[in-house]
């Protein structure tokens, strides 16, 4: 592989770690910025998914406490070690496996759509306006007044639905399931702290598949190799971790009405660029 090839790697590896945990997609901006590349291609579900892991990594860094915690509290209970089902980090536990279901059923199904129907770049802009608008509607009607402690089971199945529509590039996980919570009443860190933590199974899940599919047929992987994957996995991992941090501190304070703005400003620029044959879908 050429330099320029690392390159639009390390591009990409920078739009990945900003845009994972902000809810504007960051799978829309990796196939989006890939046509503005001197390669002008996209950059495949393979490369996006493993990318993921790397950002993915940088929640586990970030919530360490927390999830051992959790593990901890749920195997210690799973093992009848004295831990009640009541406990709120048992409860957690159960949250977060009752919430990956519907992305792990509809990933495993849908892999003919996600690798190409999905990626789209009409499909793409006309979910970044129609979920942002969504997003812009929840965060202003919801009543932001229940706190993580009081997420139900039912609550739980509901973010996980949510978060399957992120199969879609242009819906976003982080922004699809911050909106769900919103819609359920929960304040904007609570809803956006469990939609990190319910992230890591299905953002795990994927990226491994993905990786065991590649090494099984490299013609798998796009238009980037091995070397510019990891190189793009890596920054993706560094710079996500500052956002998170970022993002946490913003919504305890602000809206999400900026994101919503922009969301709606590129997905309408994306559509003038393809109706004016500027860009190809």
């Amino acid at each position: 592989m050429s330099t320029s090839t690392y390159v639009d790697a390390i591009i990409l590896g920078v739009v990945q770690g900003i845009t994972e945990f902000l809810p504007i997609s960051s799978s829309a901006h990796l196939r989006i910025v890939g046509e503005f590349l001197p390669a002008a291609t996209d950059p495949g579900a393979t490369f996006t998914a493993i990318t993921q892991i790397g950002t993915e990594l940088a929640v586990v860094l970030f919530f360490w406490r927390d999830i051992t915690r959790i593990l901890s509290r749920w195997f210690a209970h799973v093992f009848r070690r004295g831990v009640p089902a009541s406990d709120p980090d048992v409860r957690m536990g159960w949250l977060i496996i009752i919430g990956s279901v519907p992305i792990a059923v509809a990933g495993y199904f849908g892999q003919e759509y996600i690798r190409d129907t999905f990626r789209s770049l009409w499909l793409v802009a006309i979910f970044l306006i129609g979920f942002g608008l969504l997003l812009g509607l929840a965060d202003y009607l919801g009543r932001r007044t229940r706190e993580l402690n009081d997420l139900t089971y039912p609550h739980g199945l509901y973010y996980g639905l949510a978060q399957m529509l992120a199969l879609v590039p242009g819906v976003s996980r982080s922004g699809a399931t911050t909106t769900m919570g919103l819609a359920l009443g929960y304040t904007r860190p609570a809803a956006a702290r469990y939609a990190f933590l319910l992230a890591i199974p299905a953002v795990f899940g994927s990226g491994f598949y993905e990786l065991r599919t590649a090494l099984i047929d490299p013609t798998t992987t796009g238009p980037f190799g091995w070397g510019e994957t990891l190189v793009a996995t890596g920054i993706a991992f560094v710079i996500a971790l500052v956002v998170i941090a970022g993002l946490m501190a913003y919504i305890s304070k602000r809206s999400f009405l900026p994101f919503v703005i922009y969301r709606v400003l590129l997905g309408s620029t994306i559509l003038i660029l393809l109706s004016t044959g500027v860009l190809e879908g």
